[in-house]
């Protein structure tokens, strides 16, 4: 049963969230996490969300009771239907489109991990029928606030924002800059959108189509996933093109740090790991960590075990540690690493792991079990990032005792406090800290990383500082609703000016 429309009175606020990704039903990295975890956390502050994501092959065999609430002709090309169903405490709406979707390989890549041609008319469709759904195609149900997360979902809002329909409240939440959308001029005119959004205000980007950039105009308050990204993202060396248009709507921008599921990653009550432990009992994780290293061929030793749990690319600043590894395995270090992405980085992984058998163990690819398993057993998880939206691995390791040792970028500065003397001396430090991101650098944080973990006071303070640090969703979720509520007044009082105004006119 569809909930009803807000009336604007004492009604549950309604909000449309859509997505490309969303955990437990799909999972490329944490845009899913965050796309999961915030719904179940806004419910908590009274607003109901509903979220919208594209029938992948994967989700479709998820769906528990599926019902039709509408179908299209021609969407895109393509016969399609929008499902509504309750999955995993998930109330979701589901694109249905086989021809788009239901494909093997990865929601964006092939098997072979080339883009697919057509994902630009993939997502359009998916932001057009979520669209319809936020101007009201549903007699049942309509939110009072679309949010679009990410370049895949930001043509939702232009969709919205050029509609001749009622107009309602629209926010984006910029996950990571670097992924844009963009394409080549010629798909404009298939979009469907008025020839007035083919401007510099609109989805015209450098002299082609950019999606991201349709979101960044459309909306009318943006998002980021961390208070120091946000400040990032206005600089031209992290702006990826956008950062005149973002400081040109600084005044709607808001940095708001990602939470995480503190049910889903909890090592008390954690499925995964061998043996569960608390803040009190962490010493337990010598179990969790004797197992890791079997599953990853290392030696039981007492040298310091870094994990690191991360998608393969140029940004995790992965590519660093493949270089260092033959400086920094002889300092007494082991590496566990689990991770896909750029084949050369995986390869070089792997050489290193025949190198040094026994010191550095790689897994390709990604299960959400082992990462557990890494975050429960290991004694610190290596973050060497460039750049850092907000990242959540860190906050999976504080959670579990597994110390980071990050860059000093983005949502990793806001959420790490570095282990210099006076935080060590005051028991409040709870990871290490690094910059700028290089190879200098990052052999130098393992090197403090290998000292500290030899004084066992220090190390000790640091995992249990980690652990009773709160980043679960409370705080953040609130920072969300009081968004919603500012934009939903907003709109409410422009909706009481015009006919106020009209008639002033008619008097005259």
């Amino acid at each position: 049963m569809l909930i009803q429309h807000s009336d604007g009175g004492g009604s549950t606020m309604q909000v449309l969230s859509v997505t490309s990704e969303l955990y437990p039903l799909i999972k490329t990295g944490g845009l899913a996490d965050v796309a999961g975890a915030l719904p179940i956390a806004l419910k908590e502050q009274g607003v109901h969300v509903r979220s919208f994501l594209p029938g992948y092959r994967i989700v479709m065999g998820k769906l528990q009771n599926p019902k039709v609430v509408k179908t299209y002709r021609n969407l895109f090309g393509q016969k399609a239907a929008i499902l509504s169903d309750h999955v995993e405490g998930h109330d979701v709406f589901v694109l249905d489109c086989p021809k788009f979707f239901d494909r093997p390989g990865g929601p964006y890549v092939d098997e072979t991990g080339v883009d697919w041609e057509d994902n630009w008319r993939r997502y359009a469709a998916l932001s057009k029928a979520a669209a319809d759904v936020a101007l009201g195609c549903l007699k049942d149900w309509q939110p009072d606030i679309i949010h679009a997360h990410d370049w895949q979902a930001a043509l939702s809002l232009a969709y919205v924002r050029y509609s001749k329909l009622a107009d309602i409240p629209r926010i984006i939440t910029i996950h990571n800059l670097a992924f844009q959308g963009r394409y080549d001029a010629s798909i404009f005119k298939k979009l469907g959108l008025p020839k007035k959004a083919w401007a510099m205000n609109g989805v015209e980007y450098y002299g082609g189509t950019g999606f991201m950039k349709a979101g960044l105009t459309s909306a009318d308050v943006i998002t980021t996933v961390s208070p120091t990204y946000a400040h990032e993202i206005r600089r031209p060396e992290n702006g990826m093109g956008l950062d005149g248009l973002v400081n040109h709507r600084a005044k709607d921008l808001h940095g708001i740090l990602n939470g995480i599921d503190d049910e889903v990653w909890n090592p008390p009550e954690d499925p995964y790991i061998t043996k569960q432990y608390s803040q009190l009992t962490y010493l337990n994780r010598r179990q969790n960590r004797f197992d890791l290293e079997t599953e990853f061929g290392l030696f039981h030793d007492e040298d310091p075990l870094f994990v690191v749990c991360s998608r393969m690319t140029w940004q995790k600043g992965v590519d660093m540690l493949v270089d260092l590894l033959d400086e920094l395995v002889p300092l007494g270090a082991k590496f566990a690493v689990l991770g896909q992405g750029d084949h050369a980085i995986e390869r070089g992984f792997l050489a290193a792991s025949q190198r040094h058998p026994g010191r550095v163990g790689m897994k390709v690819g990604y299960e959400e079990p082992i990462a557990h398993r890494m975050q429960a057993g290991g004694d610190a998880i290596l973050i060497p990032s460039r750049f850092e939206p907000c990242g959540l691995t860190q906050l999976y390791g504080l959670r579990y005792g597994c110390v980071p040792v990050v860059t000093r970028v983005g949502g990793l500065a806001d959420t790490i406090i570095d282990a210099n003397e006076a935080a060590v001396a005051q028991g409040s430090a709870t990871g290490i800290q690094f910059y700028p991101p290089d190879h200098f650098q990052l052999k130098q944080a393992v090197v403090r990383a290998i000292k500290l973990y030899n004084d066992k006071t220090a190390w000790n303070s640091m995992q249990r500082a980690g652990m009773r640090s709160d980043f679960s969703w409370g705080r953040s979720a609130a920072r969300y609703v009081d968004l919603y509520r500012q934009v939903l007044a907003t709109y409410q009082e422009k909706k009481t000016i015009k006919p106020v105004q009209r008639s002033i006119r008619a008097a005259q």
